[in-house]
């Protein structure tokens, strides 16, 4: 319905999954009662993703939160309360880009709500510009796995460091260690995002020209909204993989990658049906305990999951893998100060900017990683191989044989 006012938010009635941007609305602090474009939301909301309704819903809740505890109105809201806002949350330790990501949320429930924007005043503009100044606008990188670590040449050298090639051989033939290698694998293939690796099905591997090889369709993904679809390549490795892990864990259709619970259980010894006499110390028979207890061997059972493992459980599953392979004497040129280090920076999103690195090491052009990692704009790509480049150009490539 259109120009329906909503009513206060009874207690205790919250969004779970899905996010209810319409509901949401009601939950914050208002000047006066507010007229909502119910179609309005509602065709926002099936124009945008669940991620996007998600931290949307988050941004304004964490606005209003602060309005409340200051003192300051929430809708409409004015551009000294959002200049504010942001000063508030950088000294928090916000970097410039989030602050970006808050002022546009602020400004969309705005649009919404067919209220005026505050973010377009001239105070924010000035303030967020000179936060900017101050804090710089770097984004922090996730540290790249690269298939052979840190090295010129990908064809030639030998592995160092940190690679994926020596996290794959380090992985366990049991389910955990085949699912975690058909995952590394897959995911340095494709490049793919941590919530696009966790959505492919069974379904989406496709038969190849190559007969050892598949391909992946990719329904949608973050730079593809309206589902336009793209294909990426897997290879053989990664279909040897697929085929290790499926045909082990029993998965025939649906997510390909799945939660697996390990239940452990320690080995029991056998035990006799006797006792020792407590008085004259002889051993007797105990008429409770004729029947001999046999003992039972240490063993380990696995509870396959039917769900889609979480995003948020890729970078986990991968500095577990890197740990194992460091026990496991398989990184042998780090020393363990060298692992703690470099585990911080990895993210569900090395893989992503390592496949980039290699391809960029190899010579492939910009043209060819956009359209192998599906970027819509070079600035990311570009960003990814800031520091490879610098090692590649004019100065790089004369410094060394200076050197």
């Amino acid at each position: 319905m259109v120009g329906e006012t909503l009513p206060a938010p009874r207690e205790g009635q919250s969004v779970a999954g899905a996010v209810d941007l319409a509901w949401e609305v009601t939950k914050l602090q208002c000047q006066s009662p507010i007229t909502v474009n119910l179609e309005l939301i509602a065709a926002y909301q099936a124009a945008s993703s669940p991620h996007s309704m998600r931290a949307l819903a988050s941004d304004i809740a964490a606005f209003d939160l602060w309005c409340r505890r200051v003192g300051r109105v929430t809708l409409p809201a004015s551009p000294e309360s959002v200049a504010d806002y942001l000063d508030a949350r950088a000294g928090q330790g916000a970097k410039p880009a989030s602050l970006s990501r808050y002022k546009a949320s602020i400004a969309k429930v705005h649009q919404l709500l067919e209220l005026k924007d505050p973010t377009q005043a001239e105070l924010v503009k000035l303030r967020l510009r000179a936060i900017k100044r101050e804090k710089g606008t770097a984004q922090a990188q996730a540290r790249p796995l690269r298939f052979k670590g840190p090295v010129r040449d990908v064809e030639r050298d030998k592995p160092r460091g940190i690679n994926v090639r020596a996290l794959l051989e380090a992985c366990a033939d049991d389910l955990p260690g085949l699912r975690d290698r058909a995952l590394l694998s897959v995911a340095y293939d494709t490049g793919l995002r941590a919530s696009e690796l966790v959505a492919i099905a069974v379904e989406h591997i496709l038969e190849a020209l190559d007969p050892e090889a598949r391909l992946l369709s990719i329904p949608r993904s973050k730079g593809d909204q309206e589902g336009e679809g793209a294909t990426a390549f897997l290879s053989p490795r990664s279909v040897r993989a697929i085929a290790a892990w499926t045909q082990s864990a029993g998965i025939s259709s649906g997510p390909l990658f799945r939660r697996v619970q390990v239940r452990r259980y320690k080995a029991r010894p056998a035990a006799k049906g006797r006792r020792i006499d407590s008085i004259s110390g002889r051993e007797t028979w105990d008429l409770r305990k004729t029947i001999s207890r046999s003992a039972v061997p240490a063993r380990v059972e696995y509870d396959l999951g039917a769900a889609a493992l979480h995003p948020g459980s890729i970078g986990p599953i991968y500095r577990s893998m890197i740990q194992r392979a460091f026990d496991k004497g398989s990184l042998i040129d780090l020393t363990a100060e060298d692992l703690a280090r470099l585990l911080k920076g990895i993210s569900a999103h090395s893989t992503r900017v390592g496949l980039n690195q290699d391809l960029f090491a190899s010579g492939e052009d910009l043209a060819g990683i956009m359209d192998a990692l599906r970027w819509k704009s070079p600035r990311m790509p570009l960003a990814y191989n800031r520091n490879l480049a610098a090692e590649a150009g004019a100065a790089g490539r004369l410094l060394n044989k200076l050197a």
